[in-house]
């Protein structure tokens, strides 16, 4: 060889060898993608309140500025958002989302737990599937971030309910897990406790008391020196941020002399309280927000399906509201988790302000859940969950037209668009 071609081969050697390292020697790193949302009515739900005509700056998964006026930074993608609504990303507050795809198929489904023990060390996130198909059709629609929680058809306490976002980023999904116990009281508590809405408050009692015992007591019962207890040792240690009012505890119940029941159990025992169903809650609304209580709503529920309910009514989320109760939308499924926002809408044809229903799908759950400090309003440093919608959220004509969860853009596809594409201009089909 020459001397001439030496340096080349030398060169060459050096290039595999930094190819072999990965190249990180001499590769420039990649500039963060910037996204830029501008002339859009921003309801940002924060200090700033409604901005017309605002931008908002995405950056590196969270909002790097919100305004108006603001300079869009140089090389920044722009998207065109005039005449259109931003807001945050829209959050269910009771769903089965990532355990359930087909509720046909027993395989497919983990949300029910049948078992006749007090089972609160029940974990969802031990069963969730963040590649459900359920995720993209719900996030198309604006959702994402959602509560998701099991089932037990035979036990007063179900378990533990987790957290989660439905963005694209898998590895991640979990926002927080063990957010919250939930339990069941009401005409369905009595039927899986001898028929008797006393003996299902006992039962919960009694697996109240038996926790704080345990943690008074842990080196004695490790000793076997203590008493037997109505609850396994894996329920007991589940129940102890729930009897030291660290994790909320979510009972469902809808008849008001119900509702009133568990609060003063919530008083006696010092608990982080939320309240899902209430159908009658707007009877005792001014006890629920004296106590402090936030309440779980589905705002298209007003018929007395069952005795406990026969005051349920469409105004119940605006009569809370007007009594200071801190209202939150649910809708307690997997499939149509999305639905929360047109019964979002509902509530405000029946009295419920605007701005409190968007309030509902986003700044109330991020408090009752313990996230307001990365989610719920549109400020700089929080999480870039972002939608832009074609008109009102809250309408049902209304879609949306880009959402970013974490500040990632996820694709406005889902099985059903692909069925629809795959279908709609079939050879031969009539038109």
């Amino acid at each position: 060889m020459s001397a001439r071609g030496l340096p080349a081969v030398l060169c060459l050697a050096s290039l595999c060898v930094l190819a072999a390292l990965g190249g990180t020697a001499t590769a420039p790193a990649a500039a963060p993608e910037i996204t830029a949302i501008v002339g859009a009515r921003v309801h940002t739900l924060g200090p700033a309140g409604t901005i017309e005509g605002g931008t908002v700056v995405i950056e590196e998964g969270r909002i790097r500025a919100v305004g108006k006026g603001i300079a869009v930074p140089a090389g920044a993608r722009r998207i065109d958002a005039a005449g259109k609504v931003v807001t945050p990303g829209l959050f269910n507050s009771l769903t089965h989302l990532g355990l359930v795809e087909v509720n046909g198929a027993e395989g497919s489904q983990d949300t029910n737990v049948k078992d006749d023990q007090l089972t609160a060390a029940i974990d969802v996130t031990d069963a969730l599937n963040p590649r459900s198909v359920l995720f993209p059709v719900n996030r198309t629609d604006g959702l994402t971030r959602a509560l998701t929680a099991p089932e037990n058809t035979k036990s007063l306490l179900s378990g533990r309910g987790a957290v989660i976002h439905l963005g694209v980023e898998s590895a991640s999904f979990l926002v927080r897990p063990r957010a919250a116990m939930f339990a069941t009281l009401g005409e369905t508590g009595a039927h899986r406790s001898g028929d008797s809405r006393a003996d299902a408050m006992l039962r919960l009692r009694e697996a109240l008391r038996d926790a704080l015992d345990y943690a008074a007591n842990r080196a004695a019962y490790d000793r076997a020196a203590r008493r037997p207890y109505a609850l396994s040792r894996l329920d007991l240690e589940a129940l102890q941020p729930v009897v030291h009012g660290q994790m909320p505890l979510v009972v469902a119940v809808n008849r008001a002399s119900d509702i009133a029941a568990v609060l003063r159990l919530g008083e006696e025992f010092h608990l982080k309280l939320v309240l899902s169903g209430v159908a009658e809650g707007w009877l005792v609304a001014h006890d629920i927000a004296a106590a402090k209580v936030p309440v779980l709503v589905r705002p298209q529920s007003n018929l007395p399906a069952r005795f406990e309910s026969l005051a349920a009514t469409l105004e119940n989320a605006a009569r809370l509201h007007a009594a200071g109760v801190a209202v939150a939308f649910m809708t307690g499924d997997a499939h149509n988790a999305r639905d929360v926002r047109q019964q979002a809408g509902n509530a405000v044809a029946y009295g419920l302000p605007w701005q409190a229903a968007l309030e509902a799908l986003t700044v109330v759950p991020a408090r009752v859940w313990g996230i307001a400090d990365r989610y719920g309003t549109l400020e700089a440093g929080k999480d870039a969950d972002v939608v832009v919608w074609d008109g009102d959220p809250l309408e049902v004509a209304t879609a949306a037209e880009h959402v970013f969860i974490r500040g990632v853009e996820v694709p406005m596809k889902s099985r059903q668009t692909e069925l629809r594409d795959r279908y709609k201009n079939l050879p031969g089909a009539r038109r």
